[in-house]
């Protein structure tokens, strides 16, 4: 008999990607510049909001938070999948692997959350523009934040609460670059009914509360908009709504591909994983930047103050050299 709320297992083993041993090196590099371009690009928004007062509007104090989050979810499972790829060391304690799991848990919630907030801030902006500074006040934003922050933490503790009182005997291959729930699931020895129900009841209503609010935004708007249609007003919604509605398939679809549409973890899985953890967090900055005129301009004065920046440290040392130049 086992004892009660211990594991009998140490570490896990991280299969990782399926990769062959001879492209490790090419993949490494891949992944290395995906995940260096996701993290300077999401703090380079952060930066561009912080510094330009023109975008201290509700919308990019969600994106702001987003950008930081994108970075922390993919912070949670990338580099030790570099290493892991590097060093050809595949185990992860099990208080790490823990851990990651909380993590991953809670960032993906956030994003989650996030995305469906910046909806319903969409569906005012368009749907009640003239009441949108008043709906949408400072106050409001912090509080919404704060709030899906305090029920992503609680739902990430609840779902590593539940699995730290299964056990694992003896199979420890986590068939899996990370250490996901649903993959942890299968390798437990004891009764996973408890989990399975949490997962189905308390997990199922807060994901697709938020996507029904995703698309009970966009309905509102496409339904304000086909009322009195006219080329400005679709611009004007595909200008306000694009790159959002974009990051929310790209996130959505992904989940639904590894979560939903398949019933074992293989290649496909893994790949689709790889969408939402890696590939998805790299692109959001270059969404949302890449058809935002704001963005365009936030960054044209950024980099002019670079310059000049470099320019005026640099321009005494350019005298110095010519007086002394011209003293020789």
């Amino acid at each position: 008999m086992r004892p009660e709320n211990q594991s009998s297992v140490s570490e896990f083993l991280l299969l990782g990607l399926p990769i062959r041993p001879g492209q490790q090196g090419v993949f490494f590099a891949l992944f290395l510049g995906m995940y260096l371009t996701t993290v300077l690009g999401n703090l380079l928004i952060i930066l561009l909001i912080r510094l330009d007062s023109r975008l201290h509007t509700p919308m990019y104090f969600f994106l702001s938070h987003l950008a930081l989050t994108d970075v922390s979810f993919s912070s949670v499972t990338v580099p030790k999948m570099l290493m892991n790829m590097q060093t050809q060391q595949q185990s992860i304690p099990y208080v790490g692997c823990i851990s990651q799991l909380y993590f991953f848990i809670l960032f993906g919630s956030v994003d989650n959350f996030l995305l469906a907030v910046m909806a319903y801030d969409r569906y005012v902006a368009i749907c009640h523009p003239l009441l949108y500074t008043t709906i949408m006040r400072e106050g409001l934003c912090v509080l919404l934040v704060a709030a899906l922050w305090i029920i992503a933490c609680a739902h990430a503790l609840l779902y590593t609460g539940l699995l730290v009182q299964l056990s694992f005997c003896a199979n420890n291959v986590v068939t899996h670059f990370f250490c996901d729930l649903t993959v942890l699931l299968k390798l437990s020895c004891s009764d996973i009914s408890l989990n399975e129900l949490v997962i189905f009841t308390e997990g199922g209503m807060l994901y697709f509360l938020s996507l029904a609010i995703v698309l009970g935004s966009y309905i509102h708007i496409g339904t304000i908009i086909l009322r009195a249609p006219s080329t400005k007003r679709l611009l004007k919604a595909f200008s306000t709504c694009g790159s959002h509605l974009l990051v929310v398939s790209l996130f959505y679809g992904t989940l639904a591909v590894v979560y939903f549409l398949s019933s074992s973890w293989d290649s496909k899985n893994i790949i689709a994983s790889v969408m939402y953890t890696v590939v998805t967090p790299m692109l959001n900055p270059f969404i949302y930047s890449l058809r935002n005129r704001d963005i365009k301009q936030a960054l044209e004065i950024f980099v002019n103050r670079v310059n000049l920046f470099k320019w005026k440290s640099l321009n005494p040392l350019i005298i110095v050299r010519s007086t002394v130049w011209y003293m020789s």
